[in-house]
């Protein structure tokens, strides 16, 4: 591996932990629950941006699975959250 793409995962891995603390922050101290829904959405994200940089660190397709895996939850929890906030049930 080259020492840009050394240099550049690194930072990249930095700048997406500084992303993610800033999403626990607003998950913390959200005004309200929307608030706190779109930040649990937004670290999903970025915990899955940093299992695809990983994958391409190692060099291994099992963090690409991981990502898949976290994305899709990512998303069911969203909505299963967002249907909460809306009705106040999830299970019709």
């Amino acid at each position: 591996m080259s020492l840009l793409l050394t240099t550049a995962i690194a930072v990249t891995l930095v700048l997406y932990v500084l992303a993610m603390a800033l999403g626990l922050l607003r998950l913390m101290r959200g005004p309200s629950a929307q608030d706190r829904v779109l930040a649990l959405d937004f670290m999903f994200i970025v915990a899955m941006l940093i299992m695809l940089v990983l994958a391409i660190r190692y060099d291994s397709s099992m963090y690409f699975e991981g990502a898949l895996l976290m994305a899709l939850f990512g998303f069911v929890s969203s909505v299963a959250l967002a249907k909460f906030l809306l009705r106040g049930e999830v299970i019709e």
